[in-house]
């Protein structure tokens, strides 16, 4: 099967980045680590004239009611620009469940959508319940199995440390409950595995992007850098990750409706996130120590990388969902 994307679909992902471009992005990213959101906010209500956080939205809700495909082209760029703010929990997770849940969904959605309401979302998992953002976030959702939630940040909570200074942490715990348990949360769960996949192929070719930029002007002995064999076999390697990368990503957005969902988008993860951590090591070995000084924007986007990672768990996790669904596949066609 071929598949490339629409003109359209290309057309949006070039207007976004031109908006990112223009948006001082790197800038927005260190006041937001500072707990300074202005910056971060007026980025973000950009993104959200865009269009992004309806992407999946019913038209009822505000929404454009679109594609996962178009919502993966857009956090591709949101990625690419290392944007802050919990940007998978507001414009992939949170739609993903409350279209599911028509009471709650006339709460929030629609602000979602428009961009007036930021929400952040907690899954309940091994006894720890953290959020990203809770303190910027104008609400909060947990996500169990028995029920859903609005959710509280514990009184006088100081955040949980982060590799990445801009991606705060909150311990939050249940309050009033929204629905009982809902098929939904998995799905939405699925969704923001592949929203973060998305985002880390974004970052990497972003890392990939400044290197090579890098490696044009920086000089050694008397050469640019880039035009020793050594620099020129690690930029390309990390293309190819790249670019193997991104056909799993787009498959697992055009499966989600079907049951190889959990496989396809662990998938793209592991792949997406690998690549990544690639581009991050060429990265850092090209532009040397200077890379992961705060004063060098690269280190935002290393710091990115490495966060989200694991932020949707770890890639032992996805590839455990990974194998038992090759194992499940197989049994099957052995009956």
């Amino acid at each position: 099967m071929r598949f490339a994307l629409s003109t359209e679909q290309l057309d949006f992902a070039a207007e976004l980045r031109k908006i990112l471009d223009a948006g001082q992005v790197p800038a927005a990213v260190r006041t937001w680590s500072e707990g300074d959101t202005a910056r971060g906010r007026a980025i973000l209500r950009q993104v959200a004239d865009m269009g992004v956080f309806g992407l999946i939205v019913d038209e009822e809700h505000d929404g454009a009611d679109a594609t996962p495909v178009d919502l993966v082209v857009a956090l591709i760029e949101l990625g690419r620009a290392a944007v802050p703010g919990p940007v998978i929990e507001s414009a992939a997770v949170i739609p993903a469940l409350l279209r599911h849940l028509p009471a709650a969904a006339g709460r929030w959605l629609s602000g979602v959508a428009t961009g007036e309401l930021l929400g952040t979302i907690a899954f309940e998992h091994g006894g720890r319940t953290v959020a990203l953002d809770a303190d910027a976030a104008e609400f909060v959702l947990v996500a169990g199995r028995a029920q859903i939630s609005t959710g509280q940040p514990g009184l006088g909570a100081a955040a949980i440390a982060s590799i990445d200074p801009a991606r705060k942490l909150f311990g939050v715990s249940a309050d009033e409950m929204v629905a009982e348990n809902s098929d939904a949360v998995d799905f939405a769960f699925d969704l923001g595995v592949l929203a973060c996949a998305a985002q880390l192929l974004g970052a990497g070719r972003a890392i990939l992007d400044q290197t090579t930029a890098y490696a044009k002007q920086r000089k050694q002995f008397g050469r640019f850098i880039g035009e020793f064999q050594a620099v020129k076999q690690q930029l390309a390697d990390v293309r190819i990750a790249l670019d193997l990368a991104e056909p799993l990503l787009y498959r697992a957005a055009l499966t989600l409706d079907s049951t190889d969902r959990a496989r396809d988008v662990s998938a793209a993860l592991v792949a997406c996130g690998d690549a990544a951590h690639r581009a991050s090591r060429a990265g850092l070995q090209v532009h040397g120590a200077i890379g992961y000084t705060a004063e060098c924007d690269l280190s935002l986007w290393l710091t990115r990388v490495a966060a989200l990672r694991t932020a949707w768990g770890t890639a032992d996790f996805h590839r455990a969902r990974i194998a038992t669904a090759l194992r499940t596949e197989e049994s099957h066609v052995i009956e």
